[in-house]
């Protein structure tokens, strides 16, 4: 007897192989037959007739861990398929770290990852994970963030850490990688991550290294981080690998505006790094642009000591023409793009230009973003403008597509999806690949497509049973129409589901049935 058969598929195993028509049957989390089930007893017949029956999608790169603690069901990720989401990205994330670290943290992330409730405990890697084992909609693992590893054994702290900090962090990365974490993640643009300089980070590396973990990586050009200590002459992330022998992982490495059509170029450093030996993997999300939180980009001077410091320094006038002045000469790109997916206390304000809230005001685009600050205790999220050029967006797309086609890329769709007007990519990235530039573009078969969101990266983070079609692998399934599989969410409506994408299982249950969410909780913390 099975719980489920989905019948008269094609299925397209995650492996990358071409397709083949069989029936695919479940029973309780696991895959227990894949075959002509015609006849065979079952509770439950999901009819896939001219449909591609695929793992469900493992996706390397979300930063869903607030809003999860808030809102398990998750339609946003489940209803594009992914079924599997990795937390802890960018350095930033929730554990460990002790109850008044976690509330500080919490606080600073806020215009990023939401607003979980403040007595969550996130003590540890193990209580982190058990926060979210069978209580929310998709399967999670995680890594280790350095600012959470940063902020518990130094504070909001500027400088480099002492012996024993050093000592005490890299024993938490290991305690973490022994309770569960898939690996560790850093970037230099957020903090207090940002102050870890090159020595530090190929000590943690090693302890990745040594536990079996993958560091992953979403760093500034080298040049940025030369005034932290950054390796001399080569960039950083070629060092620290060097140094500690780490497997390493690339976060959302793609082209943009200004370098679209130059993928061979971006990605040219990191094939020499290969012909040396390191070992990386990259990842991509199919959009020209990217969001984050803007009180990433106030100067360290501001930033030390945490968010009641930084709003003390943002309301002292001396204090504040500094931080404008860094704004308007470092981060002047970035601000005349900024629009404003996440106003905490001014909704109304979601949706703007900063460039439109700076003339409305009569202020400067610096002294905009500072008051917004302060006006919402930080909790401010943006996303940047598309490009008004049609042509440079398809070129953007095709150059997804060109490095999606490299054996060591794989999809990601680094939702952010706190605010009222999130990104789109955080309810479109993976039909966007599957459906919309897979037919536009070509370059890569379904199969090919199917391997870069469900097998690579689930060998990759080592999420094991996971990501393939396998007899005796967990049931985590996606059904849809390879022909009209589709986004539709943009950055001007984001909030909209794909199409043709009607069936997801996870470890066996129903999760959309039809294009409707069900509200089981079935998602285990991985691996």
């Amino acid at each position: 007897m099975f719980d489920v058969i989905i019948a008269h598929g094609t299925v397209v195993d995650g492996t990358g192989a071409p397709g083949f028509r069989s029936d695919v049957g479940v029973v309780g989390e696991k895959i227990k037959a894949i075959d002509d089930l015609n006849g065979a007893e079952t509770l439950r017949v999901i009819d896939a007739t001219d449909m591609v029956v695929s793992p469900g999608f493992v996706d390397p790169h979300t930063h869903s861990e607030g809003d999860l603690l808030v809102n398990p069901q998750h339609a946003n990720g489940l209803r594009q398929g992914i079924t599997t989401e990795i937390l802890g990205l960018g350095g930033i994330s929730f554990a460990p770290l002790s109850a008044p670290n976690y509330r500080t943290y919490r606080r600073w992330l806020a215009g990023i990852l939401g607003d979980p409730p403040e007595d969550t405990d996130m003590s540890s890697v193990a209580a982190f994970r058990a926060s979210y084992h069978r209580k929310v909609a998709v399967n999670t693992a995680y890594l280790v963030p350095n600012g959470a590893i940063r902020l518990e054994t130094a504070g909001f702290r500027s400088g480099r850490l002492a012996d024993k900090q050093l000592d005490r962090a890299k024993r938490l990365v290991r305690e973490g990688l022994e309770q569960g974490a898939v690996g560790f993640s850093n970037t230099t643009v957020n903090y207090p991550g940002h102050w870890s300089d090159t020595a530090e980070l190929i000590e943690l590396a090693k302890a990745v290294r040594e536990g079996g973990g993958v560091y992953v990586d979403a760093s500034e050009p080298f040049a940025a981080r030369r005034a932290y200590g950054a390796a001399d002459g080569v960039p950083e992330w070629l060092e620290i690998a060097r140094q500690s022998r780490v497997r390493l992982h690339f976060a959302h490495y793609r082209t943009s505006s200004k370098t679209a059509g130059r993928g061979g170029e971006i990605i040219q450093d990191r094939d020499e790094a290969r012909a040396e030996g390191v070992d990386f993997t990259l990842d991509v999300y199919p959009y020209p642009t990217g969001s984050t939180v803007p009180v990433t980009f106030l100067p360290g001077h501001i930033q030390n000591g945490g968010p009641d410091e930084i709003l003390k320094r943002l309301n002292d006038p001396s204090q504040r023409r500094s931080a404008v002045e860094h704004l308007e000469s470092v981060r002047l790109d970035a601000l005349q793009t900024m629009v404003l997916s996440y106003v905490a206390c001014s909704p109304d304000l979601e949706g703007m230009s900063l460039p439109d809230v700076a003339r409305q005001r009569g202020i400067s685009l610096g002294e905009a973003l500072c008051s917004l600050l302060v006006e919402n205790d930080l909790k401010v999220g943006y996303w940047g403008a598309p490009p008004d050029s049609v042509a440079l967006w398809r070129q953007v797309d095709r150059d997804s597509m060109e490095l999606l086609a490299r054996p060591d890329y794989m999809v990601c769709s680094d939702i952010t999806p706190a605010g009222g007007l999130p990104h789109p990519r955080s309810y479109g990235a993976y039909p966007r690949f599957l459906g919309r530039l897979r037919r536009q573009i070509g370059g890569l078969s379904l199969e090919q497509m199917v391997e870069r969101m469900t097998a690579r990266p689930a060998r990759r983070f080592g999420i094991t049973q996971r990501g393939q079609i396998e007899k005796g692998y967990f049931a985590d399934l996606v059904v849809f129409d390879p022909d009209r599989v589709i986004d539709t969410a943009t950055y001007d409506d984001p909030r909209q589901f794909p199409i043709g994408i009607p069936y997801v299982l996870v470890n066996g249950q129903v999760a959309v049935d039809q294009e409707r969410c069900t509200g089981i909780m079935a998602g285990q913390a991985v691996p």
